[in-house]
């Protein structure tokens, strides 16, 4: 009975159409599959060397065909008519994307929400061990993709450290701030951050088309009074923000703000979504910053909806139960998602210290593409 059933459901080619075939799979149902797409995909298609596709489906004369095709052992093998050439297709490989199934993506991880009493429970790390440690570098950029905000300890007191934690992780990315940007008080500020006023919660440089999505902070120095640094997940704000008012979430998610930033030799401008969602619709952050607004030029008529939730949506950003609060000390460096996590400062007193952060940015695709490379599941991975 068993051996009958087995047999049943054993791979096998269940019938070649005009425009692809249809195969059984381990999972006991058939599945059709394109004959472009079995033709451009033969593992053949790929160079060992440079891990690209070498095989350039342009150049075929005419539509792939397969004289035949079969199962042999754990194995799809179609010989192509019109050419010589045998496609040899793991049967696994195929599993993998029946019926329309995306690649699995190990750096696509489920976002972890949190609310104000986050701080003792933020992943630390050492920059000594991340830099020594693959292992631990995999460690930290998981936590960034679950959390969005990590605390780098131990960091050298020098430009360079700052340098080499963030190439940890990607390249270091430019904006019209330039590849760092140093947040001290200055006689002629360009930004409210380099005053020594309280700064509200936002997210950075939305007036970038693309802003840049890992942000690091290190703090080389904090002895000042007052300066307490604010963090809150955009996430856990923009979940709830849709529980309690579906409408303005709506809103938020669906039309686009101008945002700018103009100085002398710049003049930045983009439009944003203040909540951004992934392509399940789920949260995956916002872009949100009082100081780089632009005018809103829409329709007055739908701003007699947008202004009110944006403000609801803005006061609740700012509600105890989901800033975390607490003060940076000298030697460490906050590492935290750009377009997650929302983050600002308190007050303080210039002349009562010294307060210095020094910052740069890295692209989340940068993080994305090493850590799926330190974890090693990529396409040409044994």
């Amino acid at each position: 009975m068993n051996d009958l059933s087995s047999a049943m459901t054993a791979p096998r080619v269940d019938a070649l159409g005009d425009t692809g075939l249809d195969i059984t799979l381990a999972d006991g149902r058939s599945h059709y599959f394109n004959y472009y797409w079995l033709r451009d995909n033969c593992p053949s298609s790929f160079s060992p060397v440079t891990r690209e596709r070498a095989f350039d489906i342009f150049h075929l004369d005419t539509a792939p065909r397969p004289a035949s095709a079969r199962v042999e052992g754990d194995a799809l093998v179609i010989d192509w008519q019109d050419e010589e050439h045998v496609t040899r297709m793991p049967l696994a490989w195929l599993d993998t994307y029946a019926g329309g199934k995306p690649r699995p993506d190990p750096a696509a991880l489920p976002r972890q929400a949190w609310f104000s009493d986050h701080y003792p429970s933020v992943p630390r790390f050492s920059q000594p061990d991340l830099v020594a440690d693959d292992a631990a570098r995999a460690a930290w950029m998981k936590a960034m993709l679950v959390h969005g905000v990590t605390i780098v300890s131990d960091m050298p007191d020098s430009d360079a450290g700052l340098t080499e934690t963030a190439e940890l992780m990607g390249c270091v990315r430019p904006t019209f701030f330039g590849a760092y940007f140093d947040v001290y008080t200055k006689i002629n500020p360009t930004n409210t951050a380099y005053t020594a006023g309280a700064l509200e919660l936002h997210t950075d440089t939305p007036a970038e088309e693309f802003s840049p999505g890992i942000q690091f902070l290190h703090c080389r120095a904090n002895t000042v009074d007052g300066g307490e640094s604010l963090y809150a997940d955009g996430v856990a704000v923009a979940n709830d923000f849709r529980a309690r008012d579906p409408e303005g979430f709506r809103l938020l998610s669906e039309v686009a703000i101008p945002y700018y930033c103009e100085h002398d030799d710049y003049d930045a401008r983009s439009r944003q979504y203040v909540i951004e969602l992934d392509d399940d619709g789920e949260v995956s952050g916002l872009t949100i910053s009082q100081h780089m607004a632009d005018i809103f030029d829409l329709d007055q008529r739908l701003l007699d909806s947008y202004y009110p939730a944006f403000c609801r949506f803005g006061r609740m950003l700012q509600e105890e139960k989901y800033v975390m609060r607490f003060m940076m000390k000298g030697g460490e460096c906050m590492v935290f998602d750009n377009h997650r996590i929302v983050h600002g400062r308190a007050a303080y007193t210039a002349s009562s210290g010294a307060r210095y952060l020094r910052g740069c940015y890295v692209d989340r695709a940068e993080m994305r593409s090493t850590y799926r490379a330190l974890v090693g599941e990529g396409r040409f991975k044994a």
